[in-house]
């Protein structure tokens, strides 16, 4: 595969130190499982303006092939992560997002709450996923083979 990856955390309590990340190295251990080379790791706070750089730096300076969110997705009135990834990338992916929610309520019925989403900016796709570790991994373990395959279409390696 050899594409190259970014996690970014989005949450407050780990921005400040009063939480350790758990999520954003959990995901990073899966996709380094997966062939993924893991460029860069962050955490943001829940802010749209920093959300919105990293993913900025991310998929326009860095040219990562595939970032990773975790965190922001829920109901909180501090939860902002897809309104920020709606307004940073071009073209939505939804199948994403519809198979996590759909392979997350298999395990829990509190995963039809998650309101991640996915979509393209250049050739760099952005996928939202929950902020804990456990709903993370299983979310990306759900779409990791697809993604795969997805940016092999979008780099031109595939026809298909």
């Amino acid at each position: 595969m050899g594409y190259s990856a970014a996690v970014i955390t989005v949450s407050d309590r780990c921005f400040n130190g009063v939480r350790e990340d758990a999520s954003g190295p959990a995901v990073a251990k899966l996709l380094t499982e997966h062939g993924y080379t893991v460029e860069a790791k962050m955490v943001v706070p829940d802010e749209a303006g920093l959300i919105r750089e990293a993913l900025l730096k991310c998929s326009d300076e860095e040219r990562i092939d595939l970032v990773v969110t975790t965190g922001g997705t829920g109901f909180s009135p501090r939860d902002i992560t897809p309104e920020v990834t709606k307004d940073v990338i071009e073209r939505e992916t939804p199948g994403i997002p519809e198979y996590m929610r759909q392979k997350s309520m298999e395990i829990t019925p509190r995963g039809c709450l998650s309101r991640s989403v996915a979509g393209i900016r250049g050739e760099t796709l952005i996928i939202n996923l929950p902020g804990s570790p456990k709903a993370a991994t299983e979310n990306l373990s759900a779409v990791i083979d697809a993604v795969g395959h997805g940016l092999e279409m979008l780099k031109g390696e595939h026809d298909g």
